[in-house]
């Protein structure tokens, strides 16, 4: 193909550049723009406009601007040249005479001035009129020249293998030598495709880099083999080390370059193989290229995973460097080798069902047994509102809890009373303050005890401060003596049980995964397990930006049910209601946002103004209470009694709750 054609073929490859990063485009991943130091995963691909942009630093790039970022290239042809290389691609000679052309092909015909080379022979479809490369002839005319070379069975390769791959021998290969000077090669030719093959040079004293040359787009070798195994499947780097496999009855692919990776993910992503892979590359002498090696076992490994394709590493080698060294050396240990790696795969397998097997419930029943012995030294975690502790059957349990209100209706006030009562009593609190700075919760709760002490202490509650009150520094100076100590008395109380609470700031940027990771993380290095709260649902980062939101929220949702059982703790997720009108009293309905929300928490719980719902109710006059009379209402309940309605008294100056009691049904 000609520049203009492979700058668009390397530029519709940017998602594979990722996979071969070992990047999951399905996901966002940690902005690629260097001067962006991105803790948390903040870039996503966009797949229509085919480029991958940061909504943090706005960065946006194509498969050519992190071409030259990773290669750390400026020169646009140069960035263009190393895409060509990564991906493959062969640009065709420009259509003017060259030295080349003197140079004759496999028929003894000089090649012609159209700038076809000698292994292509152009067809003009008789319906279309379009013409292809095709190389099939090519392939058939080599392959009836093999007997001419030995080469193939100084490696060890039979007859029998080097008709199943259609190998094959052209004895005036024209090529450029490492220094870029014309010449011709004895070359065994090994198709990977009907458009792509590679040359191996049959000199025993050919210099490194004039071994190989490749035509046409990469491709796998024995790519077939992946639907048609019926044995494990070895992925190893070079074609012939993939025949020197079959040679001793393996099932093998050639990936032809390391570089391939992503290709093989890409087309392991269309369509999963018959059978399991087992990943078998070289193993290197020299430091810098086990380094490559092992770069590589990792990004096809975590791709495999990520696929949730079955596999496994190894090295049947011996002491051997690859595995045509292995066959050349000592064939029957090479064989021998290889199924003993198959009866290693039979055998993974009969565990796996060993395993699965006892997944019956019967294998659980003295677990089951001895998980009511230990429940009985479980306690539920109290939330410090008496009336509230009893509707929920003493406290929080480990599950999911979803609270949900309208706006400005002190859902995170109470939410944080809650966290501060709890850690006062002993237990660690984990936030997710996606909304609001630390700061600004940590004056919230000293506003609250402000307004608390100066009740306790029978001091006028006008002295009480607000959040604002208490970090606005040019306000302190005109506080009374009393006002000044009552902020410090707050600050002290505050601080009593402030080593237990522990606030992660984010503003759209943190996910479920970083929730998980540092709930894993604070229970690792506290030993203790945490009541986790999220503020809020709606703004947790998504974990698929082409997602609609509706299924941002229900994997969001899942997910913390999940991190809830996993590490049997307790999670408060807070929602928002911005559609549901004031007037209305709170319903399932209100969350009908996700039907995760719904079905996936254990305890599920609204807030509302005292009267919503009833004909005569005035939100405007029932927020100019003070205190605001305000009505929690238990939901559902999967593991006690739901419908309670509680009464709560709601300080909004200083974000303070007081327990109104159980209010009676009608």
């Amino acid at each position: 193909m000609d520049r203009k054609q492979a700058r668009e073929e390397v530029k519709g490859r940017l998602e594979e550049y990722l996979q071969q990063k070992g990047i999951n485009p399905r996901k966002p991943f940690n902005c690629l723009n260097p001067a962006h130091a991105d803790s948390n995963p903040s870039m996503s691909f966009d797949r229509e406009r085919n480029r991958v942009k940061c909504f943090s630093c706005k960065a946006s790039y194509d498969v050519f601007d992190l071409i030259g970022i990773d290669y750390g290239l400026t020169d646009s042809k140069a960035i263009f040249d190393k895409g060509y290389e990564l991906f493959g691609i062969r640009i065709d000679a420009p259509r003017r005479s060259t030295p080349e052309k003197d140079f004759k092909g496999i028929d003894g015909q000089k090649q012609a001035k159209t700038g076809q080379n000698e292994h292509t022979r152009t067809v003009t479809q008789p319906h279309t009129g379009k013409t292809e490369d095709d190389r099939t002839a090519y392939y058939a005319e080599c392959k009836k020249r093999i007997g001419e070379t030995d080469y193939p069975a100084q490696r060890g390769l039979s007859a029998e293998t080097l008709e199943r791959h259609y190998i094959g021998f052209d004895p005036a290969f024209k090529t450029k030598d490492s220094k870029g000077t014309f010449t011709q090669w004895k070359a065994l030719i090994i198709p990977t495709g009907k458009e792509s093959f590679v040359a191996r040079n049959t000199a025993l004293d050919a210099l490194k880099n004039d071994r190989y040359r490749k035509r046409g787009i990469a491709q796998i070798f024995g790519h077939m083999t992946l639907q048609q195994a019926t044995k494990p499947i070895f992925v190893v780097e070079g074609e012939i080390d993939a025949m020197s496999i079959e040679e001793v009855g393996g099932a093998a692919i050639g990936l032809g370059s390391y570089d391939n990776v992503g290709l093989l993910l890409k087309s392991l992503e269309a369509k999963k193989p018959s059978q399991p892979l087992i990943i078998a590359f070289d193993d290197e002498a020299e430091e810098d290229k086990q380094k490559r090696v092992n770069e590589t076992e990792k990004k096809l490994s975590d791709g495999l995973e990520r696929l949730q394709i079955p596999f496994y590493r190894l090295h049947p080698y011996g002491v051997y460097h690859d595995a045509n060294e292995a066959l050349m050396n000592d064939r029957e240990g090479f064989a021998e080798a290889i199924a003993g790696a198959e009866r290693i795969e039979q055998q993974a397998e009969e565990e796996a069902k060993a395993v699965y097997l006892a997944t019956n419930t019967g294998a659980y029943l003295q677990q089951f047994v001895n998980g009511i012995a230990e429940s009985a030294n479980t306690e539920a975690i109290p939330t410090g509102f008496e009336t509230l502790d009893t509707a929920l059957d003493g406290g929080l349990y480990e599950g999911l809890y979803t609270i949900g209100a309208i706006s400005s209706l002190g859902k995170t006030s109470l939410i944080l009373q809650v966290a501060d009562q709890i850690a006062e009593a002993g237990g660690d609190v984990l936030i997710f303050s996606l909304e609001m700075a630390r700061a600004e919760l940590m004056s919230r709760s000293i506003s609250r005890h402000t307004h608390q002490l100066a009740s306790i202490q029978g001091i006028d509650t006008r002295n009480a401060k607000t959040a604002r009150g208490i970090t606005d520094g040019k306000k302190h100076i005109n506080y009374s003596r009393t006002e000044n100590d009552l902020i410090i008395a707050a600050i002290k109380a505050y601080g009593s049980y402030a080593e237990r609470i522990y606030i992660q700031e984010g503003i759209g940027d943190i996910g479920t995964e970083q929730i998980r990771e540092t709930v894993e993380k604070h229970i690792r290095f506290t030993g203790r397990r945490p009541l986790v709260i999220v503020d809020y649902l709606q703004i947790v980062a998504p974990y698929n930006e082409r997602a609609t939101d509706k299924q941002n929220m229900d994997k969001c949702v899942l997910e913390l049910k999940r991190i809830s059982r996993d590490y049997k703790i307790p999670i408060i997720a807070i929602s928002s209601f911005n559609r549901m009108n004031y007037k209305s009293a709170v319903s399932m309905e209100a969350f009908k946002e996700s039907g995760a929300v719904e079905y996936s928490s254990d305890v599920l719980i609204g807030l509302q103004l005292e009267g919503a719902g009833k004909n005569d109710f005035d939100p405007t006059e029932a927020k100019q209470k003070n205190p605001r009379s305000i009505e929690l209402v238990i939901l559902k309940n999967r593991h006690f009694k739901a419908g309670d309605k509680i009464k709560l008294l709601y300080y909004p100056m200083f974000n303070y709750f007081e327990d109104g009691g159980l209010i009676k049904k009608n």
